[in-house]
C-alpha cells in the first residue's frame, strides 16, 4: 500500500522568529514556493501559504501593520499534518474535507511528530490516480475482486502465516448454463454469487478474490470456516433458480456436460474445497497447490454442493 511518505517532497520551514518581511523576501526569491512552514522544537507549529499571505498584506494597511512583525500573525495555526504512514487514499480524505478556503493548502508530513516535509494536493490526488489504476488492473473486470496477481501474492505470503484457511468455490454446471443462455446470463450468476460473497467475507482480515470464471477464493487468518461455507451454498440456492427459464425448471432438456455426454439439465450448485495449516504445514507452494487440486477434484466428484476439507475426517457432503 502507497503511503505519504512515498510521496513527500522536502519544503522551506522556519521558525517562529522570522520576520514577515524575511517571509516576503522567500516568496520572491522563489517564484514557485507555494508556502513555509514554521517549525518549533521539530514540530510544525503552523503554514503560511504564498496566496494567504500576500492576501493578508495586501489590504489597505496590511503591508505596515505586518511586514515587521511576527510570522505568526499571517500563519494558519491548524494546518492539516498527516504521519507518513497515512496512506494516500486516507490523506486525501482528510484534505478534501478541509474548509473551502484551505482545500488547496499543503499537507504537512511529520515522522514521530518531527517535521519531514510537504505534500501538494495536486501530488496526492495525482498519485492517487496512479494507484488506483495499479490497483484497478489487477483486479478482475467483471467483479471487479482482486485477480490472479493478488491473489497469488496473497497465497504466497501464506506459507509463512500462522494459521490460515485457504477457500476454493467453484460452480457446478457453470458451462452447461453458459451453453444454453450464453455469457450474458452466466455474467450474472456470477456476479450474483459475487455479491453473496462479498455479504458472507465480513471481516477486514479476509481477502477474497476471483480467478476468474466461475472460481473463486477466500482466504481467512482460523480454521473456523464451516458455517461460512454453508452460509454461501444456502445463500447461492436460494435464488439461483431465478436465472433459469421456467419452462426449463419444469421440464428438463437433454444439454451436453463438458465432456459431451447427454444429462438432463440440472440446476447450478457450488463446490467449496477447504485447505489449512491446521493439520499440515506447507513446505512450499507447490505442495499447497497440489493438495488444493486434490481437494477440488474430490468435490467435483459430488452430486450436489459440497464442502471438502483437506483433511478426510472433516470431510463434510
Amino acid at each position: 500500500m502507497f503511503t505519504i511518505g512515498h510521496i513527500v517532497e522536502e519544503a522551506e520551514w522556519i521558525d517562529e522568529q522570522v520576520k514577515n518581511k524575511e517571509v516576503n523576501q522567500k516568496f520572491v526569491q522563489q517564484p514557485t514556493l507555494r508556502g513555509i512552514v514554521i517549525v518549533k522544537d521539530q514540530t510544525p507549529v503552523g503554514h503560511i501559504p504564498r496566496s494567504h499571505f500576500y492576501q493578508k498584506i495586501g489590504t489597505l494597511y496590511g503591508y505596515n501593520l505586518y511586514m515587521g512583525r511576527a510570522n505568526t500573525l499571517l500563519a494558519k495555526a491548524n494546518p492539516l499534518v498527516v504521519d507518513v504512514t497515512i496512506s494516500l487514499a486516507d490523506a486525501s480524505k482528510l484534505a478534501m474535507a478541509r474548509n473551502e478556503e484551505d482545500l488547496y493548502d499543503d499537507l504537512i508530513v511529520t515522522e514521530n511528530n518531527c517535521f519531514v516535509g510537504i505534500v501538494s494536493v495536486r501530488t496526492l490526488l495525482l498519485k492517487l490516480a496512479e494507484a488506483e489504476i495499479t490497483r484497478a488492473s489487477a483486479l478482475n473486470p467483471l467483479s471487479s475482486l482482486p485477480g490472479n496477481q493478488m491473489i497469488n501474492h496473497k497465497i504466497n505470503d501464506l506459507l509463512s502465516a500462522e494459521r490460515f484457511s485457504l477457500i476454493y468455490i467453484d460452480v457446478d454446471r457453470f458451462k452447461i448454463f453458459n451453453d444454453l443462455y450464453g455469457f450474458n446470463r452466466g455474467d450474472k450468476v456470477l456476479l450474483y454469487l459475487t455479491t453473496i460473497l462479498k455479504k458472507c467475507v465480513l471481516s477486514q482480515d479476509d481477502f477474497l478474490g476471483h480467478i476468474g470464471g466461475d472460481d473463486f477464493v477466500i482466504v481467512v487468518p482460523h480454521f473456523d470456516v464451516t458455517l461460512l461455507c454453508e452460509n454461501i451454498i444456502t445463500h447461492f440456492q436460494k435464488s439461483i433458480h431465478q436465472f433459469y427459464d421456467a419452462e426449463h425448471l419444469e421440464h428438463p432438456p437433454i444439454v451436453k456436460d463438458r465432456n459431451g455426454n447427454e444429462i438432463l439439465l440440472e440446476p447450478m450448485t457450488l463446490s467449496i474445497a477447504v485447505v489449512s495449516n491446521e493439520h499440515q504445514i506447507f513446505a512450499d507452494e507447490h505442495e499447497l497447490s497440489h493438495t488444493v487440486a486434490q481437494v477440488k477434484k474430490r468435490c467435483k466428484m459430488q452430486e450436489d454442493n459440497s464442502i471438502i476439507f483437506h483433511n478426510p475426517a472433516l470431510a463434510i457432503h
